[in-house]
């Protein structure tokens, strides 16, 4: 595809984003940007919080903790085919606007604001964090093509230093059409450390090499300095993203006894497409460069070590860490580099959950999306499919294969673009409606994490009927976006519309009938009200933080926010009453036999009693409700009915059985499920 049929494939996604997600096309394009980047390791997620003055202007932002750094986006939006050209000289303005909205903002610009904007906890954030901060990186995002231009170097703000950086339509084509996720770092060692690092080389396998060596405490802090967490953006790097911090142990060592940190470390394990060698002076092997460097394992080494030089200042000189490189051929990168994630991470223990679109549950999803017809709606004839991307392009690819005009509105027809879907989209549906919207309002890479160490534990085989209630959850939430748009709150409809729908999942015990919505694919009139009612106050809640939180964005990835919601008084209306899915009979499934309480501790005991002490008819309900919300897993649900049907016969559970029975119930009241 040469770039003018990718800049009208850009504006295409961009015009059915904007209707999906009713909002203004300049913001849809940021946050496809945003999107792409953020799959690319630039930075971790990002906010859209488009604000425009006399000479200065912000369009999103992105906080990434770990690296002490502050993204902040202005985004150049022609709406034109061809792309246009965009000038050094129009760059430099649409720089200019941006610093000055950080200049201004360093300097009491949030007090001019309205607290409840997205700008505003922008703004606030850089007036009060700015002296913490080790860099300014300001982007420009531009559907225009500069070609080659040379980026000026920009003055520090408030003794920060601030980076430039040009994401336009060429080099977000060529991020797309490269067949990687992200741009390949390449690695001068020779320019970074003054010269080659000595290595030794292992014996060379079918598929790649392994390669010793001992990184200086100084390269190491440049690399991630340089390239931050992009350099961590593999397997390892998801589960570091989503549970870990600098570690303080490591800084401690680093601080307090830096000539020891080689000994105590475990160091870092790393991959890479290609090296180059040269000769030592004793006839040995070094490192000068390394092609698409990979810390696979040992994010928290590197991230430690680069924190403790730019905050605490400190003398690396006396660091060394030790490393093993992993040169793999580029064929079987995907195969190689997840195993050396799981096999080589000792410090941080990450689960067997792939996070790559390659994933069994991913895959399936897929080809259910390819074979499974959503009805027509309103008794129509015309039937279409909820189109899937397992990968990012898929949609694209394939209208692409549809080579003439008349078969790609023939597949536009059949996949419409509103019905096209992600996999970070359908984690915020589904951890949405299980009830985990301050989860969702960490980001949708952090959510997509979060949801892929969920479905470790849960090991789902999605089928036709958990696929039509997916799309049932995807219809609810996309409906949801629009009830809130209308309302003009003002900013946060994202965090409004997850919150909105867990409380109703939660005051419903996820009893909305979802099958229904997928045979009308379509919200009905009553539960398009419940949801416009519950927004009012979830909106009121969500803009006033409680506690130390101070702005509305982090306060809504607070479990005490969820919890601030949970509690309002809300019920659904007589009409919705009366959609709600009914409870079958669970008496006809079969018990598991009685182990009995032989052998018990005083605690197994108290555990057993306590199964035993709840009603039947409650073990009953939540295996009903189960069954009908399509909640906890058919194993669980048998438990349920087993432990009932052993306390109708005046018998005790087993240990197993109490055991699992007080997991599944805690579950089941987490969702919303109330004893009869």
């Amino acid at each position: 595809m040469k770039l003018e049929g990718y800049a009208e494939q850009f504006n295409q996604e961009v015009l059915a984003a904007a209707e999906v997600d009713a909002i203004s096309r300049l913001d849809a394009f940021t946050q496809l940007v945003i999107e792409r980047l953020t799959s690319a390791g630039e930075f971790d997620d990002g906010q859209i919080s488009y604000y425009r003055k006399t000479g200065l202007e912000v369009s999103g932002w992105s906080a990434a903790g770990e690296e002490d750094v502050l993204h902040v986006f202005i985004t150049d939006w022609r709406d034109e085919i061809p792309p246009p050209s965009l000038t050094r000289t129009q760059v430099i303005t649409l720089l200019k606007r941006l610093t000055t909205f950080i200049s201004r903002s360093t300097s009491g610009l949030a007090a001019q604001l309205e607290e409840s904007s997205p700008v505003w906890e922008l703004a606030d954030l850089i007036e009060r964090q700015a002296k913490a901060l080790s860099e300014f990186r300001v982007y420009v995002f531009s559907d225009a093509s500069a070609r080659a231009i040379d980026l000026p170097e920009l003055d520090p703000i408030a003794g920060v230093p601030v980076t430039a950086h040009l994401w336009d339509i060429d080099r977000l084509y060529r991020l797309d059409t490269s067949g990687l996720e992200r741009e390949v770092i390449t690695a001068d060692i020779t320019e970074l450390h003054g010269g080659p690092l000595p290595c030794l080389a292992g014996p060379k396998g079918a598929d790649h090499t392994v390669y010793l060596a001992v990184f200086p405490g100084d390269l190491v802090a440049k690399l991630y300095g340089q390239y931050g967490s992009r350099l961590l953006e593999r397997n390892v790097r998801s589960f570091l993203q989503a549970r870990g911090a600098v570690n303080r142990g490591i800084r401690e060592t680093l601080l307090k006894a830096p000539e020891r940190f080689l000994a105590y470390n475990n160091g870092m394990s790393a991959t890479a497409a290609d090296v180059t060698l040269v000769k030592t002076a004793d006839g040995g092997k070094a490192i000068a460069a390394i092609r698409d460097l990979q810390i696979v394992n040992g994010g928290q080494t590197t991230a430690s070590i680069s924190h403790v030089a730019t905050k605490d200042k400190a003398d690396l000189s006396k660091v060394a860490v030790q490393v093993k490189l992993t040169v793999v051929n580029p064929e079987s990168l995907d195969e190689i580099v997840p195993s050396i994630s799981r096999y080589a991470n000792t410090q941080n223990k990450v689960t067997g959950a792939d996070f790559s679109a390659n994933h069994q549950f991913h895959v399936r999803v897929e080809e259910l999306s390819r074979t499974v017809w959503a009805p027509a709606p309103d008794g129509g004839q015309k039937q279409t499919h909820w189109f899937y991307e397992r990968a990012r392009g898929q949609y694209a690819d394939e209208l692409t294969r549809a080579r003439t005009p008349a078969k790609q509105k023939q597949f536009k027809t059949m996949n419409p673009a509103s019905q096209k879907l992600s996999k970070t989209d359908l984690a915020k549906f589904v951890n949405s409606w299980e009830q985990l919207p301050h989860i969702v309002s960490l980001g949708a890479e952090k959510n997509f994490r979060e949801f892929m160490l969920r479905l470790a534990d849960r090991n789902i085989n999605p089928d036709v009927e958990w696929f039509h209630r997916m799309i049932g959850m995807a219809i609810l939430f996309r409906s949801a976006e629009k009830i809130v748009q209308k309302q003009q709150f003002g900013g946060y409809r994202a965090q409004i519309v997850t919150y909105s729908i867990a409380k109703l999942a939660h005051e419903t015990q996820s009893r909305i009938d979802l099958d229904g919505i997928w045979r009308s694919q379509k919200l009905s009139s009553a539960a398009s009200d419940a949801i416009a009612e519950i927004s009012y106050p979830v909106h009121e809640i969500i803009i006033n933080p409680s506690g130390s939180v101070r702005h509305v964005g982090e306060w809504a990835k607070k479990l005490d926010c969820w919890k601030k919601v949970e509690e309002f008084n809300w019920a659904p209306g007589a009409s919705l009453k009366k959609e709600l899915r009914t409870r079958p009979d669970p008496k006809t499934s079969q018990p598991e036999s009685n182990e009995g309480l032989a052998g018990a501790t005083a605690e197994e005991s108290e555990l057993i009693n306590w199964a035993t002490d709840v009603p039947a008819e409650h073990w009953f309900g939540i295996a009903a409700w189960a069954k009908d919300t399509n909640n906890l897993q058919g194993w669980q649900r048998s438990i349920a009915v087993s432990i009932g049907r052993l306390i109708a016969q005046n018998r005790k559970p087993s240990l197993k059985q109490a055991t699992q029975g007080k997991k599944l119930y805690e579950e089941a009241q987490r969702l919303g499920f109330n004893s009869p």
